[in-house]
Order: C-alpha cells, then sequence, then structure tokens
C-alpha cells in the first residue's frame, strides 16, 4: 500500500462509517479498485485509521464527553454497548467466515437498501428529541439493533443503530447522534483489540513507513468524518433515508454483477 492509497482508503472510510450505506462493503470495494492486495496490513490500516473517525465524534460532541456530572449518558452507551462485545465475541468465528463471503456481504447491502426505503414511513411518530430522555431500555433496544451489523456485515452499523433508535421513537437526528455517541465505544473496543493482537501476533507489522501510513490515514479520516457527520445530520434531518436505500441498492447491484463476472472483494 502507497500514500496515495491509503488517503484515498481513508477518504472512503471517514465518509461511509457514520453513514448508513456500510463502511466494510465500501472499504472492500475500494480495495479492488485500486488493485490493493489482501494482506495482513491491508486489514490493519482499515481496521485502525477508524480511530481518526471516533476523535471526530469526541471533537463534535465534546461538551457530551466531558460533562461527568451525568453519569447517566456514559451508562446509557455501556448498556447500548453491552450486546455487542457479548455477541461479538460469541460470533467471531462466525464473521470471521462471513467477511470471507463477499458476495454474502453485496447481497446484504441490496436487502439494506431496500429496507432504508421503508424507514421513514415506519417510524414517523417521534417524540424522543434528546438524549436526556432516552431511557435506559431505549438504550439496550438500540443495542441490540446494533448486532444487526455484526451478525450480518455489510448491513452498516450505522443503519442499524438509527433505525433501532427511531423503532424506540428517536427523532432522525437524536437517533444519529446517539449513533454517533454508541461509535465511539464500539469502534474503540475493535481499534484497541486490533492493536493488541498486531502488537502481540504480528509486530513486524509495525514498521516506520506502515506507522506513518496509520498516522496518515487517521488524520484523512477524520477530517473527512468531520465535514461528513456535519452533513449527514443536515441531509438526514431533511430527507430522511430514501436516497441512502436508492445508492445502496445501486451499489449493491454493482457489486453482485462485480462478483458475478469473476472479480474478487478482499475483505
Amino acid at each position: 500500500m502507497n500514500a496515495i492509497q491509503a488517503i484515498i482508503l481513508a477518504i472512503v472510510e471517514g465518509i461511509t462509517e457514520f453513514l448508513p450505506i456500510s463502511s466494510t462493503a465500501h472499504m472492500a470495494l475500494t480495495s479492488a479498485i485500486l488493485g490493493i492486495e489482501k494482506q495482513d496490513f491491508t486489514k490493519l490500516f482499515i481496521e485502525n485509521i477508524q480511530f481518526g473517525t471516533i476523535i471526530s465524534v469526541l471533537i463534535l460532541y465534546w461538551r457530551k464527553f466531558i460533562d461527568f456530572k451525568k453519569l447517566s449518558f456514559y451508562l446509557k452507551l455501556l448498556v447500548a454497548f453491552m450486546p455487542a462485545v457479548v455477541v461479538g465475541l460469541l460470533l467471531k468465528k462466525h464473521i470471521d467466515q462471513v467477511l470471507e463471503t463477499p458476495m454474502f456481504l453485496a447481497v446484504v447491502m441490496f436487502l439494506g437498501g431496500i429496507l432504508l426505503l421503508f424507514v421513514d414511513g415506519w417510524f414517523n411518530r417521534p417524540v424522543i428529541d434528546k438524549e436526556e430522555n432516552i431511557t435506559y431500555k431505549n438504550s439496550l433496544v438500540i443495542g441490540i439493533f446494533q448486532l444487526l451489523s455484526i451478525v450480518f456485515p455489510g448491513f452498516s452499523r450505522s443503519a442499524a443503530t438509527i433505525i433501532g433508535g427511531m423503532q424506540q421513537k428517536l427523532t432522525r437526528k437524536a437517533a444519529a447522534e446517539f449513533s454517533f455517541f454508541l461509535a465511539v465505544p464500539t469502534l474503540a473496543g475493535a481499534f484497541a483489540k486490533s492493536l493488541w493482537d498486531t502488537w502481540r501476533e504480528a509486530p513486524q507489522l509495525l514498521t516506520s513507513h506502515n506507522i506513518q501510513l496509520l498516522a496518515l490515514g487517521n488524520l484523512i479520516g477524520f477530517v473527512v468524518a468531520i465535514i461528513a457527520i456535519r452533513a449527514f445530520i443536515t441531509f438526514l434531518t431533511k430527507y430522511g433515508f430514501r436516497a441512502f436505500g436508492i445508492y445502496r441498492i445501486v451499489v449493491g447491484l454493482f457489486l453482485i454483477i462485480f462478483l458475478f463476472t469473476g472479480h474478487t472483494l478482499s475483505l
């Protein structure tokens, strides 16, 4: 992987991580288009540039994350985060197997797009517009919805949690923001585990060149994610999910055709 490829992947990660369009699918497709071979460092890079997107949420919502007087905020995130921890550990082998099956990801991408066409109509009577009004039960249900993105890679963590929030009568904006908040422990946990596994099992990957690429990727991802989050909140509040659904259907069909014609994706 060279610097140009690292920058392009980081831009894609920054745009797609918080949008309901599956960053996993887009990173796989981008890697295929760029001709990036499936290597240990490629996987490490894709997993670790999420750190930049985590920082973007902390910067944009810093008042939430440093208000230690409101312990309930952190407890809600913990409650929502726990299902992913438990199921993620139990289904690790399943997840690894699915990620070796690109067609599964493509089909989930397509079907998830169809689902998004109907979400706005299903959940159109929200009553919760602020995080302060979200209950622990709401948080747990949103956390359970997040499991859709774990059991079905390609569904999109953002889509799963925002839909979960809307099902719990959160407004689009409140559901999206809670999804961003929940991304912090979820992505941080995945980042920490990936880095620890690399340090313990493959420290040779942490060369000076690779560390520079990781730093570059995180910086680019951070900047792009800030722009993407702000634009997404505005667009989602005004227009809803339909455009994202159509986009996913088109990309999903493209991926299915792409794979049927003999091409491969590295996941």
